[in-house]
């Protein structure tokens, strides 16, 4: 297949884990908005597959509520994600590209999400569960891939820049769920 730069031209190269898509990506300041797009769509299929799988237990304004709060968590992932891994690779791992800007990554990263729209399908009876697990390796797969391009590191330092940008988001994540635990209980007095 050809280079394309339409939106689902550039999801498909993204799912064929094609390298030059991410320099590409990378480079275009436009692309940011290709990418939330592609954020948004893996949420919507994600949000979609979970709902699926728990009918007929929810309501529909049950699966619409359910459906916004994951887009806006998959939004405020992605943010935070590729902010933390920027920071750690042009920091803590630096890399040979000194020059990498947070937009590229967000941009490499957002892209990355692209396998996550087999999650669409979770809800399958028996084979939803494998279908779920193979979407989050490929992602994950892609997300190291789009750091490596992003930052021009080799893969052994992509790989621990993501490692090290999960164990720091984890923990971002536990405190502040325990702020808002916090929160909640100390609204309840």
């Amino acid at each position: 297949m050809g280079k394309s730069t339409s939106f689902v031209g550039r999801m498909y190269r993204a799912a064929r884990l094609e390298s030059a898509i991410y320099e590409e990506v990378e480079a275009d300041t436009s692309a940011t908005w290709q990418a939330l797009a592609v954020v948004l769509l893996y949420s919507i299929c994600a949000g979609i597959g979970s709902g699926l799988g728990t009918l007929p237990d929810i309501t529909v304004g049950g699966f619409f509520w359910s459906l916004f709060v994951g887009l806006l968590s998959a939004l405020a992932f992605w943010l935070i994600w590729s902010l933390i891994t920027y920071i750690i690779g042009t920091t803590l791992l630096k890399g040979p590209e000194t020059s990498a800007t947070y937009g590229e990554l967000l941009r490499t990263i957002g892209f990355s999400a692209t396998p996550g729209v087999l999650m669409l399908f979770s809800f399958v009876p028996f084979v939803g569960w494998a279908i779920s697990l193979v979407a989050l390796a490929w992602m994950l797969a892609a997300m190291i891939l789009a750091v490596r391009q992003a930052l021009d590191f080799d893969t052994g330092r992509a790989i621990a820049t993501c490692l090290v940008g999960a164990i720091v988001y984890v923990i971002f994540a536990v405190i502040l769920g325990l702020i808002a635990g916090l929160g909640m209980w100390v609204f309840r007095w």
